[in-house]
């Protein structure tokens, strides 16, 4: 069995859930059906949008769940997921109903330790080629996993942290 962390993220309601936030407990009831049992799960947190723009500010959070499915299994689900829940991929950085992305499963490197800093075109990468530069990923992950180690860098969940501006908004949210 392995502990995969995903993050999850919306800032558009949902026709079918409602509010961002009720649509990602949706979320992680069908994650924890699908991919494995919910061993943990952080505070929600709202953050604007990266980049800035004007759209609306984003729910986030991160999950982790008990797994025995391959890597590139969970992406698939999560990506049947979201379509499930309404998403249509059209642009990055759109706003969303839903967003799920694998950030990693316990310490594997895909596609590899020696390629992992400059993989082939259009590698699936674990960890998530983008975590260590997301305030709004490392928050939820500190709450979830607060000893786990980047496996290429090393770096602590919160030494990756202190090296983001503060500039980057991203609060708890209450109850």
């Amino acid at each position: 069995m392995a502990l995969a962390f995903v993050a999850l993220g919306a800032n558009l309601p949902s026709p079918r859930f409602g509010p961002p936030r009720a649509t990602l407990e949706a979320a992680l009831a069908a994650l924890a059906d699908r991919i494995g049992p919910l061993v943990a799960r952080s505070r929600w947190f709202e953050s604007e949008p990266v980049p800035k723009s004007d759209q609306p500010w984003f729910i986030n959070g991160v999950a982790a769940l008990e797994t025995s499915l391959k890597p590139l299994n969970i992406l698939k689900i999560l990506h049947d997921i979201e379509r499930e829940f309404g998403r249509v991929r059209k642009a990055r950085w759109e706003a969303r109903l839903l967003d799920l992305d694998l950030l990693a499963v316990n310490d594997l490197v895909l596609p590899g330790r020696d390629s992992w800093a400059s993989p082939p075109p259009n590698a699936f990468r674990l960890p998530h080629p983008r975590l260590h530069e997301r305030r709004f990923v490392l928050l939820p992950l500190l709450d979830v996993a607060p000893d786990w180690q980047h496996p290429v860098t090393g770096e602590g969940v919160g030494e990756m942290l202190a090296k983001l501006p503060e500039s980057d908004v991203v609060r708890p949210l209450q109850g």
